[in-house]
């Protein structure tokens, strides 16, 4: 048996934002076909590793390791840090690089700056679960962001950039400089939508039919199931806004169950609630698939945790598209020791 090992790459964020940049619906078709494939078992993607600080409570580093088939044929890892505190200082909150492994050597190939990435990923599973969970009620025209970093923005951007349109645009932020400056992003924007800025959760909430949590909150901090009586669809993306009993009184759609149900989530503190995943009505590929049918007469709550073999399938398209251009940076001589006997 002979093997050859491949030429390791290092590719920069302005590399990675080029190749992404304008191509949200394929890279929308990328999330949804390893949806598919991590629901036909296709993939391995074992539970996220959190490197926590004693000294530094609010600080962590996790590592998402994950293997995916189909034609990606692909392993690797995720390496996300948190500090909020960065936020204070003007700098992102998170920065992540993703290692690319080849599925046949098992050699890294590839460094690619992620938290673009992430941050892709996460918006594309989020429009894609707005597109599939309202295909049974009325689309939505009145969207509210609670939150309003990053993520928020990558996910008006996917979501503008995969056809859909509002006619209200709602902010919330517990910071009046962060929904300030949101509010500037939305205007230079140039889309159609009166944007409004919401004194209050319950305001936002009361006045949009599709909510998008984007938040960096550690525990349940809205907890009055009446705010949701008109049954909007909720992109739960930060996971632990919601109590227990609002997430009960709604029909609630994961990416992955075990995943989900983890780290004090707020399915999570449903089941501990409860004793059981009763609640769960199944996940997004279940929807896609035809076995899960959303009711109309409820909210509708997604979950996602994150699936580590989504930042592959993003990395694999991002690597294959530098490639193409004929800007791959290759590190010559990476591996030193290939001669096994010197």
């Amino acid at each position: 048996m002979s093997a050859n090992v491949p030429p390791f790459a290092v590719i920069s964020g302005g590399q990675v934002q080029q190749a992404l940049q304008g191509r949200e619906k394929q890279i929308m078709e990328v999330v949804e076909a390893t949806y598919r494939l991590h629901g036909a078992g296709d993939s391995v993607n074992p539970p996220s590793y959190f490197l926590r600080f004693p000294d530094r409570p609010a600080d962590r580093i996790i590592a998402l390791p994950a293997s995916i088939g189909g034609q990606v044929r692909v392993d690797g890892l995720k390496w996300i840090s948190s500090f909020p505190g960065n936020v204070a200082a003007g700098i992102p909150r998170a920065s992540a690089v993703l290692i690319l492994n080849d599925h046949d050597t098992g050699y890294p190939f590839a460094c690619l700056e992620s938290s673009i990435i992430s941050a892709t990923r996460t918006a594309a599973s989020a429009a894609l679960a707005a597109d599939r969970l309202s295909r049974g009620r009325a689309r939505p025209t009145r969207v509210g962001f609670f939150g309003v970093g990053l993520i928020a923005r990558y996910i008006h951007t996917f979501l503008t950039g995969t056809d859909w349109s509002f006619d209200d645009i709602g902010v919330f932020d517990l910071s009046t400089e962060h929904a300030a400056g949101f509010r500037g992003y939305l205007e230079q924007t140039g889309l159609p939508g009166r944007i409004t800025v919401h004194r209050s959760a319950e305001d936002l909430i009361r006045s949009s039919d599709l909510v998008v949590f984007a938040t960096v909150a550690g525990e349940p901090h809205v907890n009055d199931v009446s705010w949701f009586d008109h049954n909007p669809l909720v992109l739960h993306v930060s996971l632990r806004d919601l109590a227990p009993e609002i997430v009960l009184a709604s029909t609630n759609i994961v990416d992955d169950v075990e995943h989900c149900l983890k780290a004090n989530t707020s399915p999570h503190l449903a089941e501990q609630l409860t004793g059981n995943r009763d609640f769960l009505d199944g996940t997004l590929d279940d929807v896609m698939a035809g076995r899960v049918t959303v009711p109309a007469d409820r909210p509708v709550v997604f979950s996602p945790f994150g699936l580590g073999v989504l930042d592959l399938a993003v990395g694999k398209y991002v690597y294959d598209e530098v490639t193409r251009s004929g800007e791959l940076h290759v590190v010559d001589d990476f591996f030193h020791e290939l001669r096994r006997y010197g």
